[in-house]
């Protein structure tokens, strides 16, 4: 047992065994974790749309293109959480973690990219140029919460790249 074994569901590496870190795919705590960036996302969304005149800024547009990829991803892998979970299989092979790995790491760039770029416009205009007190009068209220819920969903999302990183290394 010198480079390692399986045992029943889990990898033996030197007589140490790896445990399902919380999120690792096709668990409760995996799918829990990309409900809340799947919602965590949408609601960024449904906010900035509502704020009149988000579309002439670039940083909130690509902040809702972002966010709607990351729906896209999230949703996706909840499905397959949720069929995984019915069928009691593990997601924990080299090929799908890999693809897992490299999608949280790609979302979670393009996610605190857009998150970054839509707070330092947000801050310009409610504390640098006054935008929000004086005409134009931008929904300034509407923007940073936007931003706020991108950023609790690159948490989240870091969160999941970091475990994926570790399962991935672990097999």
């Amino acid at each position: 047992m010198l480079y390692g074994e399986l045992k029943g569901l889990k990898f033996v590496r030197n007589n140490i065994r790896m445990k399902h870190l919380v999120g690792s795919p096709g668990t409760v705590s995996g799918l829990l974790l990309r409900l809340g960036q799947c919602l965590l996302a949408a609601g960024s969304i449904g906010i900035m749309v509502s704020a009149s005149g988000f579309s002439n800024y670039t940083a909130f547009c690509y902040l809702i293109a972002s966010m709607g990829l990351q729906v896209l991803w999230s949703s996706g892998l909840a499905c397959l959480d949720i069929y995984a979970l019915r069928i009691k299989r593990d997601l924990q092979n080299p090929v799908l973690v890999s693809l897992f790995v490299v999608g949280d790491w790609v979302t979670a760039t393009l996610s605190l990219a857009a998150a970054c770029s839509s707070a330092g416009i947000a801050v310009l205009y409610s504390k640098d140029l006054n935008f929000c007190s004086t005409p134009p009068h931008l929904p300034c209220g509407r923007f940073e919460l936007s931003v706020v819920l991108a950023f609790l969903t690159w948490f989240l999302i870091a969160i999941s790249s970091h475990v994926m990183f570790w399962i991935l290394a672990a097999l």
